[in-house]
């Protein structure tokens, strides 16, 4: 989650705290809190799915990724070995039967085994003869399935990522309002209270991220002339 989106429910969550335990009985300020309480609670459900859609994603890519190398090391290479021997004399056929690129893109690389499948479907006598076996090709298009599958899976996760960080956004220009809203009332009621502003002002104070201190560059002390011709 954007680090800035945190404070700004941090602040907001201060001031709930502020205005909770200072509330007030006019009849306009319930409406305003209860605002703010849904907000905030809207804010949580979205951070949890933000959460869930940042793990599934790392999730899915990491079987996914898992699943291409096991694909290109095994069935793949196998399919290729057996076929580009058994079509060795049909040089149209043979062009298909290579190993997919291990850094191309997915796209690319199930584009490339499917059409290997097309292919050794037609030609399955000839590569089984070959030495292929008779499952090979049922089980690579299983394996394949399998691989798009988790694709689909990993571009809802990050959709879904995307999402809750767009309705984050969406919450914290809201809570931004009520905070704002808030301070005319604190001020309205407390105006004349330094120490309660000053509590007030500090709930409602964006926090800062701490910067660490950057070490200085140091240099190595140039030697007098003498001592770097001695040194030669």
């Amino acid at each position: 989650m954007n680090g800035i989106v945190r404070r700004k429910l941090d602040r907001a969550a201060r001031v709930r705290e502020f205005v909770r335990a200072h509330a007030a009985t006019e009849p306009g300020f319930a409406p305003v809190i209860t605002r703010l309480d849904e907000l905030l609670t809207r804010a949580e459900v979205i951070l949890e799915r933000q959460r869930q859609g940042s793990v599934a994603a790392r999730g899915a890519n990491a079987q996914r990724g898992e699943l291409r190398r096991t694909l290109h090391a095994r069935l793949v290479h196998y399919v290729v070995a057996v076929g580009s021997i058994a079509t060795k004399g049909q040089a149209d056929v043979a062009e298909h039967f290579k190993l997919p690129r291990t850094n191309g893109s997915a796209k690319a690389f199930v584009t490339a085994v499917r059409t290997m499948l097309t292919v050794g479907e037609g030609q399955k006598d000839l590569l089984v003869k070959a030495g292929l076996a008779p499952t090979a090709l049922e089980e690579l298009t299983k394996m394949v399935d399998d691989f798009e599958a988790m694709s689909e899976t990993a571009r809802t996760a990050r959709r879904d990522h995307i999402g809750a960080r767009v309705d984050l956004e969406v919450i914290t220009a809201e809570l931004k309002e009520q905070v704002r809203l808030l301070d005319g009332i604190t001020r309205y009621r407390f105006g004349g209270d330094a120490e309660m502003m000053a509590e007030w002002n500090a709930a409602k104070q964006m926090l800062r991220v701490p910067i660490s201190p950057v070490a200085p560059v140091t240099t190595a002390p140039t030697p007098p002339a003498g001592e770097v011709e001695k040194a030669a």
